[in-house]
Formats: structure tokens, sequence, C-alpha cells
């Protein structure tokens, strides 16, 4: 299978280099406005450097792209590839409008080919072995859940995060991790109560979930965090509780910069495990593409998530609950 990677970012870095290291797999293309990201990464994979998407399209024979551009390219450039009948594996946020995300799975089911969202917090051990506790019984039902996530501004590196009609914001962008995983283990959501404040240094969300089974959850995001990137996790039952703590523990997450360099850069979350979620998540992508299976975060699921983080931005500007 021949793939591709359209924009070369920290994220391209990632997704490419999964792809190398897959049985089966060719990168036969990578791709970036910016020629030097482009001619760094097509040095470090070997895979041709192209400069933008039609000389690639014209020029590289895939079947697959992954879209790691920032979140206001993700629709374009989806139905582009869509419209092109290539398989399109796109980070996440999905899009930055439900419409948007609506237009790209139809346009993709029009012509043929798989969409998937890259929502890797299901791919994180310690996240799957938190679902897998309240899955087996070993807490029994599901209470009160408590997830968050912080680190620096990204804005600081990449000016376009600080522009919420671009980015969408600490809840879309951020948030959406720990609100995708917490449909995916506590269920359908009913109401979302969300605080939010923001200014120039700072972004900092809070939001309320009760779902359709009685649960209550708290969601913190946090942009401008003066430590580490970090995560935590908590899931309590009436039978016990479980809980991951990426500070408190060597096995959870690791902090590192992009590029290897002490320059402002955005931060990508890690596993030390001995795949990275990364890895896991495309090779599980490319498995669903090989056989026709139905992937463990589906598009549906990631527009799911976006529908909540945009009922939390409703409910953060009018200060009133959201039903869904």
């Amino acid at each position: 299978m021949k793939v591709v990677v359209l924009g070369c970012g920290g994220l391209g870095h990632v997704h490419a280099d999964a792809y190398t290291k897959l049985e089966g797999v060719e990168l036969t293309g990578v791709c970036d406005l910016q020629t030097d990201q482009a001619d760094k990464l097509s040095e470090q994979t070997g895979a041709p450097a192209f400069y933008s998407f039609e000389q690639m399209l014209a020029n590289a024979e895939f079947d697959v792209i992954s879209i790691t551009l920032p979140s206001y390219l993700h629709k374009e450039y989806t139905l582009l590839a869509a419209k092109a009948r290539k398989h399109v594996i796109c980070e996440k946020p999905m899009a930055l409008s439900l419409e948007d995300a609506d237009e790209m799975m139809k346009c993709c089911e029009n012509n043929g080919v798989r969409l998937f969202i890259g929502h890797v917090v299901r791919f994180f051990p310690e996240y799957v072995s938190l679902k897998q506790s309240l899955d087996s019984g070993a807490i029994g039902r599901a209470c009160v859940a408590h997830a968050s996530r912080a680190g620096s501004h990204p804005g600081d590196a990449k000016p376009w995060y600080k522009d919420r009609a671009r980015s969408g914001g600490v809840i879309v962008d951020l948030m959406i991790h720990d609100l995708d995983f917490l449909r995916w283990t506590l269920g359908e959501v009913k109401t979302v109560y969300a605080m939010l404040s923001q200014n120039e240094q700072l972004e900092y969300a809070l939001v309320t979930l009760q779902f359709e089974s009685g649960a209550i959850a708290n969601v913190e995001a946090n942009w401008g965090f003066p430590g580490p990137f970090h995560t935590k996790a908590e899931i309590a039952g009436n039978a016990g509780v479980v809980m991951a703590n990426s500070l408190k523990s060597s096995s959870l997450q690791i902090h590192k910069h992009a590029n290897g360099t002490s320059a402002p850069t955005v931060a990508i979350p890690e596993s030390p495990a001995f795949k990275s979620p990364y890895e896991l998540e495309i090779e599980h992508f490319i498995r669903c593409i090989r056989d026709g299976s139905e992937a463990i975060v589906t598009a549906k699921d990631a527009y799911k998530a976006l529908e909540i983080a945009y009922a939390a931005l409703e409910s953060a500007r009018t200060g009133k609950p959201v039903q869904l």
C-alpha cells in the first residue's frame, strides 16, 4: 500500500516515521508549502518531497494520505483527497464546524473512500486500561470521572493556535481528546456545562458532562500551564476507583519538543511502549483499509466528539447548560 503525508510539521514527522516501520507500506511522498520542512522530512524518510498537494497528486502514486495540516485546512484537503479517490487519515479535530465534518464524511462516502480521524488517546495503553477496568466490572458501575490535560500554549510556537477561528481553541483542539475518550468509555452525553477563561498567555476550560447513564465527568484543559505537558484521568465506580497520572508514573507519557531543539514547539505527548500510540493507531487504520473492518474510532465518533466540544463552547458563551 502506498501512502503520502501532507503537512511536514511535528505530527507529519510522527505519521511518516510510523509508515516507514509498517510492513507492506511504502511512503511515496511528503508535502509542505514550506519547502524546507518538506525537504527535511524527505531526507529523513527517503520519500520524494513535494511543495503542493496538486504537485504531489500529479506525480506520486498513493492509495492513502495522512493530513497533518493545521486544523483549519482539514476540510479543504480531505475533500480534495476524497475526490481523487484516496483514503484519508486526518489528524484531530476533524473540522472546525459540524457542517464541515458532515460534508467530509459524505464526500468520502460518495467517493468510496475511508475517512479516519486521529483520536490517538484511544490507543494509549493507560487509557485503554482505564476503559477495560470499567468494562470488566472491576470498579462496578461508573459514577464520577475526572480528566485533564495541560501544557504550554501551542500558540507560542504556531500563532494560528491563538486564533479560535483557525484552531477551535483549547476545547476543540486539546480537550477533545478527553471528550472522545469519556464518550467511548461512559457512553452518550446528555448535558454539557462549561466555563472558559482566555487571555494572550492562557486559555483554560472546565467542562462538566452528564451522561445518559447518570455518570458525571469533570474535564479540564489548559493552554499556558508553566510546567511540562501532562494528563490525568480517573474513573470512580460504586466498587472502586481507577486512575492514571502522567506526572506520577514513568510508564505513561513523555514530553518532548517536536523537533528536538530548544525553540518553542508544539508538544506531542508520547507513551514509551514498544510501539508508540501513533504507530498503533496508524497500523490499525491501514489494517482497516486492507480488510474493510470498522475502526476503533470512526469518523462518526470524531463527529460526536466535535459536537460535544461545540456544545461546551455554546455553554461557555451563554452561561447555561446545553442539552444534546
